[in-house]
């Protein structure tokens, strides 16, 4: 069920920050996403259980199993990603989306659209990048 909020509608600075509209576009955009992730997800449990078959040479059952773990790589990702796109629905429910995590400063629309799970402002996301890289340097 798409709205028509999404199709022609963009989020602006010029409108107050989180209104209505752009509470409802995000959602539609949270949950397009997720629904786009669960269907590839189907898709890849009907590949893994249509390869089960064993493959007589070798190399060409090493090359499955690298591609089976792979597939589960990617499947736990995108279990991760799900966990990450609930949360921000939740936050659009609870009011605190679109709000740093650190700062509580608006997180700018542009980085939202981009990324629309982010919880911290770019410079909040910088400033933690830097603190792990200098943490992961010790």
């Amino acid at each position: 069920m798409a709205s028509t909020v999404t199709k022609e509608y963009r989020p602006t600075d010029d409108e107050p920050f989180m209104n209505e509209r752009q509470r409802e576009f995000f959602r539609e955009k949270l949950l397009a996403w997720k629904d786009e992730i669960l269907e590839e997800s189907r898709g890849t449990i009907v590949s893994l259980q249509q390869e089960t078959i064993a493959e007589p040479d070798l190399a060409d059952r090493a090359t499955s199993e690298t591609d089976r773990a792979l597939e589960l790589r990617t499947r736990d990702r995108q279990r991760k990603l799900i966990s990450k796109i609930d949360e921000a629905l939740r936050r659009i429910d609870d009011g605190s989306y679109g709000y740093c995590e650190e700062t509580g400063e608006p997180i700018a629309l542009s980085r939202l659209e981009a990324r629309p799970i982010a919880t911290l402002s770019l410079e909040a996301q910088e400033r933690h990048e830097r603190r792990e890289r200098v943490h992961r340097d010790d």
